[in-house]
């Protein structure tokens, strides 16, 4: 029996601490205790990513993601499951434990403890069970990569830069208590969501000796030099992705791959065009570079494909140009196959390409990495014989660990959530395919319906939009759409041209037009949903975050056929969102022809303010008060102007969030409390209609 086989057998016969079942399926006394889905057991919920499989493919190490309901946090430590079949966490710490990386020999295991204040990379050695940290720094670390013989480790770590004096201000008397000093600012990238305003830092790549010892600064200058990191000709040099341009933060899409000598540390750029080059992985030679990219032509979508260039820069050339996916997270399987990632219609697949260019799937189903909404994801790695460990989902699990094979055949090993789910009713999930009342455009979409679901009776219907514009939803875990369907409704997801997994074309189809047609295709669905039949007319709601605030925010302007609405996080007006957003060096040239002073006719068009004159439609808006990406001033904008026309409005701001609004366990429930309390007021009462007639 071969070392996968071996873990696979005793994982049916193995007890697996915390509570997973591995799958055994629930008694009937089990079923008969069911209960649906409650708010609280979001902070139940845990899942599976960045799965690391050792390099004789009979250990694997994951990230294992819970939440924890007295913090109100995500909580991440290392879990193993060896060829005996064991499941076990890997090590007691209080520290969250991320990016577990394999030594090239099998014999340690490095990764990242992140504490309140800092992170440290730490060493495991898996015979003696013992780890030590190989740091002791005070900035963020990411981007592990050990050095092909094992005795070096490079990593990418943040380093602020010199402060550069502005104005001095007079020395204050002592025992004076004066204000804080004026702060100024003169970066053209000044604040991100997710960081907040941000410190004058670069992110500069690093070596330690994989003993411990003191880390050696390799790169230096006022750029960024991002992950991930290789190493090239027997570890004299390392290759990196970065935007050196004096003017970069004007040309946000345009990296190159470079390689660096240890010895006198000299760059030497690998690839030159006007596009990103980024995620390099080195063959097990370290002879040739794979790496994703593209020409960049200020599209709204433009899907990265993959290349392959000598490790001195030489005979750079396109290796998978007509898969119309983006490709993403190339690894080498052999000095002959490269695999990768992509997403197709709404799952995201593991393949493979030879040097000729031919792609063969391997699996699909990746992903399960949010809790929330379900969006696309998915990691995976390979041992040396070309075992992929990875982590998969549907509609009934969030991620967890499963291995894969080139020659087919994906096998699950862990069921993380079934000491919760099999004591809950989920929805059933289901797919429909149907097409656009605007051009016949073929569309996706899936249904989730109640718990005993009876479709003799009427529902109401909840139509949930995706963000980006530029994502896609899918066959997946949805944490946030179960919990509205147990509520009684029945929640209808789609992905409106524009989405991703479709092809570049699709997606292109709200080039400079967007929210454009993507109103046509939402309708349509919900129409193809009502067809079925089991649906409340009269009780119709819309709701949606970001890309989705503003296709809901643009809905209600063009009909009252929705009982109720709640935008979330939208952009109401492209003109100030263009000037305010913290990737506003980026929107007003792939999003729009130009600047919004030299179109703004352009920018009002498609802005949903334009059309709040048209608005009868109950609307509340909802946005965390640290949203830096669709900036609180957007969603005021839209409650402002509707208070003013005396709609039925509400305000609800998120304190401390960001974009993602959901960082925090309790974020999501938050949002989810008040969607579905909104809908709730302003369901159809017939009792109430027939007394006002």
């Amino acid at each position: 029996m071969d070392t996968i086989g071996k873990i696979h057998f005793c994982l049916l016969v193995a007890f697996c601490v915390c509570g997973s079942s591995f799958g055994q399926a629930p008694t009937k006394e089990e079923v008969s205790k069911q209960t649906t889905l409650q708010l609280t057991d979001i902070f139940q919920m845990e899942y599976a990513a960045d799965p690391q499989i050792s390099p004789d493919g009979k250990t694997i190490v994951y990230v294992r993601t819970r939440n924890d309901i007295m913090k109100d946090r995500r909580r991440s430590s290392l879990w193993m499951i060896d060829e005996d079949g064991q499941h076990l966490p890997l090590l007691s710490t209080t520290a969250d434990c991320i990016q577990p990386r394999w030594s090239p020999s099998g014999d340690r295991l490095i990764f990242i403890a992140k504490e309140e204040e800092s992170s440290q990379i730490f060493c495991y050695w898996i015979e003696s069970r013992r780890k030590t940290s190989l740091t002791h720094v005070t900035e963020g670390i990411g981007s592990l990569s050990w050095s092909s013989d094992g005795k070096q480790i490079a990593f990418a770590m943040r380093i602020p830069a010199d402060p550069k004096p502005f104005a001095k201000m007079p020395t204050a008397p002592k025992g004076a208590n004066w204000a804080e000093p004026p702060q100024v600012i003169t970066d053209l990238r000044y604040r991100s969501d997710g960081g907040g305003y941000r410190k004058p830092a670069f992110s500069h790549l690093f070596v330690v000796p994989s003993e411990g010892g003191t880390p050696r600064q390799i790169t230096h200058g006022d750029f960024n030099h991002n992950g991930p990191i290789g190493w090239v000709d027997d570890n004299a040099a390392l290759v990196f992705s970065a935007n050196r341009r004096e003017d970069a933060d004007f040309q946000p899409s345009n990296s190159e791959l470079y390689r660096i000598e240890l010895a006198d540390r000299k760059i030497t750029t690998l690839t030159d065009r006007n596009g990103p080059d980024s995620g390099p992985s080195v063959s097990p030679d370290g002879k040739q570079i794979a790496y994703t990219g593209y020409d960049d032509q200020l599209l709204g979508y433009q899907g990265s494909k993959l290349y392959v260039v000598n490790s001195d820069g030489s005979d750079s050339r396109l290796l998978v140009g007509d898969l119309d996916r983006s490709i993403g997270g190339p690894e080498w399987i052999s000095s002959k196959k490269i695999a990768f990632t992509y997403d197709d219609w709404g799952q995201t697949k593991l393949a493979y390409a030879d040097m000729e260019g031919k792609v063969e799937e391997i699996a699909n189903g990746l992903g399960g990495t949010s809790l929330g909404r379900p969006y696309g994801s998915g990691d995976f790695s390979v041992s040396d014989d070309g075992v992929f460990a990875i982590n998969i989902t549907s509609p009934d699990h969030p991620g967890d660990l499963a291995t894969a094979r080139i020659d087919g055949g994906t096998e699950r090993l862990t069921w993380l959530n079934d000491d919760l789910f099999k004591f809950k009713k989920l929805g059933k999930t289901e797919e429909i395919r149907f097409k656009s009342s605007h051009d016949e455009l073929d569309l996706q979409g899936w249904i989730i319906y109640p718990p005993d679901f009876d479709p003799a009776q009427k529902y109401p219907l909840i139509l949930e939009i995706h963000g980006g514009p530029f994502a896609n939803y899918g066959s997946r875990f949805t944490g946030e759409l179960q919990l509205m369907a147990a509520a009684g409704y029945v929640v209808f997801y789609m992905n409106p041209r524009g989405s991703t997994s479709y092809g570049a074309e699709f997606a292109n189809e709200i080039h400079h037009k967007y929210p454009g047609n993507d109103y046509d295709d939402l309708n349509s669905g919900v129409d193809a949903v009502i067809e079925k039949g089991s649906i409340d007319e009269k009780s119709l709601f819309v709701t949606g975050g970001s890309g989705g605030g503003v296709l809901t925010a643009w809905i209600v302007g063009k009909t009252d056929r929705y009982r109720a609405a709640v935008v979330c996080k939208p952009v109401i007006n492209w003109y100030s969102f263009a000037l305010t957003a913290d990737m506003y060096n980026y929107f007003y040239k792939y999003w729009f022809p130009g600047f919004p002073w030299d179109h703004p006719e352009e920018y009002m068009k498609r802005s949903p303010i334009s059309l709040v004159g048209n608005v009868t439609t109950p609307t509340m808006l909802l946005t965390g008060t640290e949203d830096y990406r669709t900036p609180m001033s957007e969603t005021e904008q839209y409650y402002q102007a509707l208070k003013l026309r005396k709609i039925d409005t509400a305000l609800v701001r998120i304190p401390g969030a960001s974009h993602g609004i959901a960082s925090r366990p309790s974020q999501l429930i938050g949002k989810i409390v008040h969607v579905l309390h909104w809908f709730e007021t302003h369901k159809f009462d017939e009792n109430a209609a027939e007394e006002k007639e």
